[in-house]
Order: C-alpha cells, then structure tokens, then sequence
C-alpha cells in the first residue's frame, strides 16, 4: 500500500466517524464515506479490487434494458467520439449499478478491467464505496467523484463524472458515467465533461422518450425560438383525446404538478385547437407572440410533432404495444350506477402499486377494464401483456410465462426466449382465468408478486421487473382455495382491490353499450350504417347471457347480413323473445354450485359427458353454457379420461 492510499484511508475514517457530516452543508462525497461506513459496514483500511459479474449475470442485466440500450449507445458512441482523445471511457450502468455497456480503448482494456471500467463491473455503493456511479444512485443527480473522493483506496487514481437517466414516468433508469484512469489532480479539470455528460444524459432521455411515444402526438417547449423544432427542452406526449401520457425530465421538472393523466390543453391553458394548428404550421402557427408560458413561471416556443408510425386498426390479443389504442376509463359504462361507482374504484387504484382481482362472468369486459385503468396509469407507453391462465397449454405455459434460456430444453428456440412477465415489465401484467393456472405455477407466480423478479428456465439468476398486475376470474377463487386447488397466500397477494364487474343484464346502461359498440363495429365495417328502433328494442329485451363479448359477434353478424345499411330486427341472430325473456329469469349459476364444482360444474365425470352429449361433444357450445374456455372443458375431459365417439 502506498503512502498516498495510507493518508487517504485515515482521511476517510477521520470524516466518515466525525461529527462535521451532521451539517447540511456537508458534500455529497463526506456523506457518502458516511454512509459506506455506518450503513454499508465498509472498511476503509480493507480495499477491494473491482467487482465483475459473469457474463451470464450481465446479459440478465441487459436484457432489463434491451428497450433502451439502443438509445443510450448511440448516445454513448458521440461522446466518446468528443472526449478519446482526451483519454477517456464511457460506461452505461443500470439502476442496480452493473455495467450493461462500456466504450473505451481497445489497447487498455486490461488495465480497465483492474479498475472495474468494464462490461459487467458492479459499482452499487453498497460494494464498491463513494464512487460516481454508486453515489449518483442514491443522489438522483449530476456529480464528479475525483481520485481521492473515491472511498475505496484502491480507485484514487480514477475520475469519474455520471449523470442519472430516467424514463418518461421518472424511474431511474441507468447511470451515463465518463471515467479516466489518470487525470489532472484539480478537480476544476472535470467540470467541461460534467457539463458534457449532463447534455448528453437529456439526450439520451429525449432519443428513447421520442421512441417510446412514437405513436402519440409530442408537443415540445423549448426557451429558443430558432431551435424548439429539434430540441425541445420540455416534452409532452399526448393521445387525440388531448390526454398527456408521458412527459420528460425537463417537463417534470417545470411542472408544478403530475401531467400524467391530465387534459394538455388544461395543464398549459392552451385552446386545443391552437396546439393542433402547431402541426400544420410549426411554431408560427401558435397565436399569442408564439409562446406558452407555464403555471409555475417560465415563457416557452412551442412546436408539435405528428405521430411517426400508423396505430394498429386492432390490438394484437396478447401483447399491446405503445402505439395501440386504451379505451380511456370514462367511455367504458353509461349511467349506470354501480359500474359508475366500479369505474371511481378503479381510478383511485391506478398507479398505487396495489395489485387488483377483477371478478366477473365470461365476456362482461374484464380485459377492457384491466386495459384502461393501464391507459390511464403512467405505464400507459409501456406494454399491456394480456396472459389466458386457461387458454395456454399446460406444456407450455411455464416457458410462455417465466421464458428460457438457450438450450434449455429440446425444441426450444436457439436463442432462447423472453417470457411474457419480463415482456411486461414497467407495463401491465393481465391475468386472465387465473382461477385454471396450475397450482405448481403458482408458487413461482407468487415469487415474482412478493419478490419483483422471475427466474427464466435455465437462468441462474433472477431477473428484476416492475409490474402492476391486475388478475381476473369469473369463479369463486375463495371457494377454489377453501377446496385446495388454488393457493391462499397467492389469492390474497393477487385481491389487494376487488372490482366485482355486473353482467350485462343486471346493467342499466345497456343502450349506451349498444348504441356505442355498434358506432365502433359500423365505423370498421360499414360506415354509415345506422341501427334501427325495432333492432334497439330487441337488444334491450335480450338476457345476454355472453355478456358483452355475445353483444359484439351479434352485431358484427348483423352489420354483414344487412342489405342496405340499415340494421333491422330480423338481422339479429338472437333466440326468440320469448325465449330470451325466459332466460332473463333464470339466475345465475350459485355460488354453492360454483364452491363445489370449482370449474362451473365440471367436477364430476357423468355430468360433464351428459353435458357433452346434449350438445352432440360440441365443445365451444358446452362450455358458452358452463361460462368457462374451452380450453378447461378440455383439461377436464383429459382428466376424467373421457373423449369424444370418434376417438373410442
């Protein structure tokens, strides 16, 4: 040990066990020795040399921010290109501090693995001591760990600058850090490459911002005239109804309030119509001398980007990507009552981080309603992953939910596979039918609910992911779990909040959902077609004992079969009233039934083969009648070793 690592080990251990740090003015740098020694239970007279990870770990780690990498490389590669000459590297760190990416001189990477400026370095403060990466964590801020700042002796010859980088909810999400091995002792030497790496930190931000919110409309806010078109300061991004979905730092920041969720025109006090003129004619469209100026002080140009790539006409059934369309929380029910009451529920949940078990019959919306409260939250730019419990096969559902690693298994994709919970991570998780998950999945649902984190198959480690997860049922998961075929301690981690949804019938605003769903149907299909009273009056007096998803095929049918755009009476492939007014009256199925059947009477073997026989092994028609997917008539029948004529 030299005698320059001597002094600064006693500098260190005099200041971290000292009285000075109670001072507010104390640097971030002493408070950081502080911490390191009464938190972390580092000693400084015991340096370590740099922490790296095994290349299987960092890959774990990079594939967390696979959605942005790309960015920040790009990013990365510029200002290396800037400040080489000069001697220095740049590194890429996730919120955890491992280095994820890393660009430095090929000729030095020997002496820069020694110093842990390397792919797969672990610069968390908690094992490494004061240093720009680690500290920043905690900080949440722009900072230079100069040579002797460092806590851990064996890293006082390095310079380290960093700057945060969040994602356009305010997460952080990664740590930009420019190092060098060897630098003058001054620390005034690092202000240029702070100011450098906090630049090019906004940029990175902004680059995966403007990539995140693609599909949306994205007014930018900027101080100089000249430059608002290609460098807005703040950013807004928004959907057509005008609501703000993402903002960035620099717009957090301004704002005096969360925009999430707010109207754009309400939040700056702009008419709509003025901001949407900016996307016809650039900043000089915006009247009243070009500028906005913000609640909170400030006067800014503004500009609008139009939408960069088309949203999907439908959204996929399984995974809705950023661009898609959410049905905002408001146009999902009419007047009534309780769905009114149902639909303030589940605004005061969202972004509460409170898990939600929505319960209701086959086909009454729960999708549409997991679907819009993610519209409404932050994670609206983020995925919504939609996972049928029932419809996946038992085979398969274990890699499908958690995913692999290459060579896991015979027949598995080479490369192996991202598992549908990591495909919604900082998105919305949707469970739907997770009454028919088996229990052996489960457990390892459970862990990644308590723990935040899921263990591909064939990974050594877990990987972490951020999740809201809403759940959904139409069977009594209490019954289910009093009969030992679904786990407690999971059903109580999945009902933080229960939104009981109505069946159509028992709704009062059925003519809304009637009149709103065939305008939607008609604009896709036929557009001008129109309904008439006779057909209106015959989907009111309907039992719709499909519910909502019953209600969506009958008025497609319709619109087909229609002659001259005008939806009649007899263009609706419903049972005769009469019939239907008989099913009205019959109740729904009790919940003593559904306590001792568990699958909506499919327990025993005789009940389910009469069933099967009445509709001639008609599966899709026997289980519309038992409210369940087919794919649980099947496990069933599999389990009960019953199959159809043809196959005996």
């Amino acid at each position: 040990m030299t005698s320059l690592q001597s002094r600064h080990i006693d500098n260190v251990y005099s200041i971290a066990t000292g009285t000075a740090l109670a001072d507010p003015a104390a640097s971030l740098v002493h408070k950081s020795w502080a911490r390191c020694v009464r938190e972390h239970g580092l000693d400084p007279t015991k340096p370590s040399p740099a922490r790296i990870l095994p290349a299987q770990e960092v890959r774990a780690h990079q594939q967390q921010l696979e959605h942005f990498l790309r960015a920040a490389r790009a990013g990365m590669e510029d200002i290396y290109r800037r400040v080489a000459d000069l001697g220095y590297m740049v590194l890429l760190t996730d919120a955890e501090g491992i280095t994820v990416d890393y660009i430095g001189n090929p000729a030095w990477d020997d002496q820069l693995r020694r110093a842990g400026l390397y792919l797969g370095a672990d610069w968390n403060e908690a094992h490494a001591g004061t240093c720009g990466v680690g500290t920043c964590l905690i900080e949440r801020q722009p900072m230079t760990c100069h040579q002797t700042e460092h806590f851990d002796a064996t890293h006082i010859a390095l310079t380290c600058t960093t700057a945060p980088l969040f994602d356009h909810s305010g997460r952080l999400t990664a740590i930009l850090d420019v190092s060098a091995l060897r630098s003058p002792e001054a620390r005034e030497s690092q202000h240029l490459v702070r100011h450098l790496v906090s630049i090019y930190a906004r940029m990175i931000e902004d680059a995966d911002f403007l990539r995140s919110f693609r599909g949306h409309w994205i007014l930018r806010l900027g101080t100089a005239y000249g430059l608002v078109d290609v460098a807005g300061e703040l950013m807004l991004a928004f959907d057509e109804g005008g609501t703000v979905v993402g903002a960035n730092s620099g717009a957090r920041q301004a704002l005096a309030e969360n925009p999430l969720g707010r109207e754009v025109s309400q939040l700056l006090h702009i008419p709509m119509d003025a901001i949407w003129r900016l996307g016809n004619g650039g900043a000089s469209a915006m009247p009243f001398a070009h500028t906005v100026l913000l609640p909170g002080g400030g006067e800014y140009h503004a500009s609008l980007l139009a939408p960069r790539v088309r949203r999907a006409a439908a959204p996929a059934p399984d995974i809705a990507r950023p661009s898609d369309r959410l049905p905002p929380l408001a146009r999902i029910a009419g007047d009534d009552p309780a769905m009114q009451q149902l639909l303030a529920q589940a605004q005061r949940l969202v972004d509460r981080g409170i898990h939600v078990l929505v319960e209701g019959e086959t086909g009454s919306g729960k999708e549409v309603l997991a679907r819009a409260m993610h519209g409404a939250s932050r994670r609206a730019a983020m995925p919504f992953v939609a996972v049928n419990c029932a419809a996946i096969p038992d085979s398969l559902i274990e890699s499908e939910l958690f995913g692999y690693t290459p060579g896991s298994f015979t027949g598995g994709r080479a490369k192996g596979m991202k598992g549908l919970i990591a495909q919604a991570d900082r998105g919305t998780l949707f469970l739907d039918e997770i009454g028919d998950m088996p229990m052996a999945l489960q457990t390892r649902l459970l862990r990644v609910l308590s723990e935040g984190e899921v263990l591909p198959l064939g990974a050594e480690s877990p990987q972490r992911v951020d999740l809201a997860v809403v759940a959904a049922t139409h069977r009594n998961l209490s019954a289910l779990v009093a009969a030992g075929r679904f786990r407690e301690d999971l059903y109580y981690r999945l009902c933080g909040a229960v939104l009981k949804l109505p069946p159509l019938r028992a709704r009062g605003d059925r003519r809304y959902l009637i009149e709103a769903m065939f305008n939607e149907e008609a604009a896709a299909m036929r557009p001008g077609a129109r309904l008439s009273d006779a057909a209106l009056q015959r989907l009111l007096a309907h039992a719709w004992p499909g519910n909502l998803r019953e209600l969506r095929n009958v008025l497609r049918l319709a619109l087909a079969l229609c002659a001259d755009g005008t939806v009649g009476a007899q263009d609706l492939q419903l049972p005769a009233p009469s019939d239907s007014a008989a099913a009205a009256a019959v109740p729904s199925a009790p919940a003593s039934a559904e306590a001792g059947a568990g699958d909506g009477g499919l327990e025993g073997a005789d009940e389910l083969r009469a069933l099967l026989q009445r509709h001639r092994w008609h599966v899709a028609r026997a289980a519309a009648e038992l409210g369940v997917c087919r794919a649980t008539v099947y496990r069933h029948m599999k389990r009960h070793g019953i199959a159809p004529p043809q196959r005996m």
